[in-house]
């Protein structure tokens, strides 16, 4: 046996081999890529104690061969519940097919062997490992391994990988990006390059270079935009087309991609390397974009990107260069690896990545995952309390309550605070004891902690709010350290447990626990509200965590902030002193002055007198610099034109700064109506999914595109629409029409009604102004 020695997890898979067991995890080291097999692990599940004789005659009839021990565990419902050992996992699989159909109840049999083996010694991300080391070329090889729990944290060797093929999928060139590299393999004949290019002859010695170079840099992690989904399988197609197996993973392996019949989603296997897209990436991230295309993305983050947005011409203009100047398309090649190497250093992903494995034990390149999450950092003590996980509820569960969202009153007014609870939903836990197992325990104690729908929670027995305040304290130690990602990763966790044990997907889900969350937030808001009103001050809004408060009297930026800390100081007081009274609870509720608007407008719900909710715009003040702050409103929505988002922001300036719009207003139509804006009258919607699977509503953009590409099919170039994408259109006198193929008039008409009258409508009665009194003599004039 060797010291022992810390590495992260970057693979792991297990397997049956020769009658046994086989598990395999490839690690990040210190010292270069690690192989650690451990062989003759059993899988196992739970069947219920009492049903030993139909479990043993089933297993019997099936030829299946199981060993039985009763460990003392039980059901949430406190039924004993025995455990059945496979020796490999085909067996088990079977087992729990066979005892299924049986009518027998079977339990965390979906654990897969090597998540199981990790989560039992609560191993996430990162392990400390001790074994027999042997010969293997590239890498180290660990038999006869142990593990445990590591705090090691990797430098990752990153690839950055992105390929050039035509409209049919024919393979030009693949750019390759890192610390160290900066190179194109392309087909072609030498010619002299700027880019440092790796020519070959055909599409077969391509593959053969690609793979060559990984297993010469041979990187723990590649990074793409659309990686898997477009380019490695294109790769592995064409590779299949040829008769070839790309072996692009460590120690020789195969590269292997599968997908889901259900969701269509693809999943690459790529043995001792991760493959992260950074579209999903940023994503799991909670990063927003009206388009996740690598020219916007790049473009908002780093204000460079490709010279077109325009697909069609992009690839013919890639089927030009490569027959014409492949100089020219090897540089293009390798910018768009660079382009996706910057967004990855400048937004820090794979931090926040690494970060969320250590924490929750979930892979690299998990997409979302929240469900999984919490089954990895709860189960484990769950089990050590001796209880097993239930399974999913039957029919995916009830519904439960969402968060509190108050009426608003609908006004212009001035000096409005924003007060916000910290982390509401997690701190809500942590003070009321909300568990799964505590719920369990707190049904049949005396003095539990009452929660709603018939919920009541133990006070000694829980563990989801002490790793809630785990959690709570770590974010707090990363924002004072200024670590954005690990703050980032641990909001994005905390916040998740609310919402998985309000989900049928969950096999913690129950009604009692969700609704223990969001109702005792509705109480905690609406007494928030009263509390306020007490103080003098008028509550003219509330939605979920957040309260906003009318001041009385007249402030400015620095009293408005003293009355904002002081009434968030003074209820986060009173909720500490009712809950120690009234529940012997110690309060984690934190109010926190959040923001001041010196105006404020509310708007109805369009052509009502009743207050809209999610809907609001303000001038905000901090530190003496004025801000615009538009919520759920044009500006922040990317279904209206850049016209109708240009003109409420300069409208919303001009009332709350106490100024006449009329002539503003009257400027924008008529520019508008002599068609001078015509640029900023451009939908830009996405196509949610394939075209033709739009059957019964047919919406604008689905018309638009299917426009577009009846004249691309006449013109004899790609279809760009059938499978998703984003349209841009014009409405014309004649219905919505594709930007590069108008042929008819714009329906002037239609933007004025649509995008100019519904902005201004929503602030000019408050001014005391009329959209429609300030064009009418205005429309008279065209």
């Amino acid at each position: 046996m060797t010291d022992i020695e810390q590495g992260f997890i970057l693979t792991r898979h297990s397997r049956d081999r020769a009658g046994s067991t086989e598990i395999i995890y490839w690690l990040c080291t210190a010292q270069g890529p690690v192989r650690l097999l451990l062989s003759g692990e059993r899988p196992l599940l739970m069947v219920p104690t009492e049903r030993r004789e139909a479990v043993l005659e089933t297993l019997a009839q099936a030829g299946i061969e199981a060993q039985w021990a009763d460990p003392g565990l039980h059901t949430l419902e406190h039924q004993p519940v025995a455990v059945l050992y496979f020796t490999t996992i085909a067996d088990h699989r079977a087992a729990a097919e066979r005892l299924r159909r049986d009518g027998i109840g079977v339990f965390e049999d979906d654990l897969r062997l090597h998540e199981r083996f990790l989560l039992s010694r609560f191993i996430r991300g990162s392990v400390a490992f001790i074994g027999q080391p042997s010969a293997a070329v590239g890498y180290r090889q660990f038999n006869q391994v142990r593990l445990k729990p590591g705090d090691w944290s990797p430098c990752f060797r990153v690839l950055s990988l992105d390929i050039e093929c035509s409209a049919r999928g024919e393979l030009y060139s693949i750019g390759l990006y890192g610390e160290t590299l900066a190179r194109v393999l392309m087909i072609g004949s030498p010619e002299p390059a700027d880019t440092d290019v790796r020519w070959v002859a055909d599409e077969p010695a391509l593959l053969r270079a690609l793979e060559e170079e990984l297993n010469g840099q041979d990187p723990d992690i590649i990074i793409g935009w659309n990686l898997v989904g477009f380019d490695f399988r294109l790769l592995l197609q064409r590779a299949a087309l040829h008769g070839l197996r790309l072996r692009l993973g460590r120690g020789g392996e195969a590269a292997f991609l599968r997908e889901s019949t259900h969701t269509g989603q693809v999943f690459l296997t790529l043995p001792g390397r991760v493959a992260i897209d950074g579209i999903e990436a940023l994503k799991t991230a909670c990063y927003q974009f009206d388009s996740f295309s690598l020219e916007a993305v790049s473009r908002q983050l780093l204000g460079r990107g490709k010279q077109t947005e325009d697909v069609e011409h992009r690839l013919a203009a890639i089927t030009r260069d490569f027959r014409h100047n492949k100089p020219k398309l090897a540089a293009y090649n390798l910018e768009d690896c660079r382009l996706v190497w910057d967004i990855f250093e400048h937004t820090r992903l794979l931090d926040f990545l690494r970060l969320r494995s250590q924490l929750t034990g979930l892979e690299l390149d998990r997409v979302g995952g929240s469900v999984a999450a919490f089954t990895q950092v709860y189960l484990p003590h769950l089990h050590r309390a001796g209880f097993v996980a239930p399974n999913l509820p039957a029919g995916g569960g009830l519904a439960s309550p969402g968060g509190y969202v108050m009426d608003s009153r609908p006004g212009l007014y001035r000096h409005v605070l924003v007060l916000d609870f910290k982390s509401l939903y997690p701190a809500i836990i942590r003070t009321f004891r909300i568990d799964p197992l505590g719920l369990v325990l707190g049904l049949k104690e005396d003095d539990a902690i009452p929660g709603f729908r018939g919920a009541q929670f133990s006070r000694q027995q829980h563990f989801l709010p002490a790793i809630i305040e785990r959690l709570w304290q770590e974010r707090d130690q990363a924002k004072r350290e200024r670590d954005a990602p690990r703050s980032q990763a641990i909001k994005i966790l905390m916040n998740s447990f609310y919402g998985v044990l309000g989900s049928g997907g969950c096999r913690f889900y129950d009604t009692r626990l969700a609704s223990s969350i969001t109702l005792r937030g509705h109480e905690i808001m609406q007494q928030t509200a009263r509390w306020i009103e007490d103080e003098g001050h008028e509550v003219i809004y509330g939605d979920t965590d957040s309260v906003f408060v009318l001041l009385t009297g007249h402030h400015d930026e620095s009293t408005a902030s003293q009355e904002g800390q002081r009434l968030a100081a003074l209820m986060t007081g009173q909720w500490r002193q009712r809950l120690a009274t009234e529940l012997r609870l110690d309060s984690c509720l934190e109010l926190q002055f959040e923001r001041y608007y010196a105006r404020f407008l509310m708007p109805t719900i369009r052509g009502q007198e009743q207050g809209s909710k999610k809907r609001y715009a303000g001038l905000s003040i901090s530190n003496g610099v004025n801000e615009l702050v538009f919520k759920g409103l044009e500006t922040v929505r990317s279904d209206w034109t850049p016209l109708a988002q240009a003109f409420q922001t300069e409208l919303y300036r001009l009332v709350f700064d106490d100024r006449d719009p009329s002539d503003f207003v009257r400027q924008t139509l008529a520019q508008t109506l002599a068609g001078e804006r015509d640029a900023e009258l451009v939908y830009r919607k996405r196509l949610r999914r394939p075209l033709a699977q739009y059957v019964k509503s047919q919406p604008p953009q689905v018309r638009a595109a299917r426009l577009a590409d009846e004249h691309n099919a006449r013109r004899g170039v790609p279809l760009r629409y059938q499978q998703k994408g984003v349209i841009r259109y014009l409405i014309t006198v004649n219905g919505p029409e594709p930007v590069e193929y108008r042929h008819s008039a714009i329906d002037y008409q239609h933007y004025v009604d649509r995008q100019l009258k519904p902005v201004a409508d929503a602030i000019l009665p408050f001014a005391g102004l009329s959209f429609d009194a300030l064009i009418g003599q205005q429309l008279g004039l065209f």
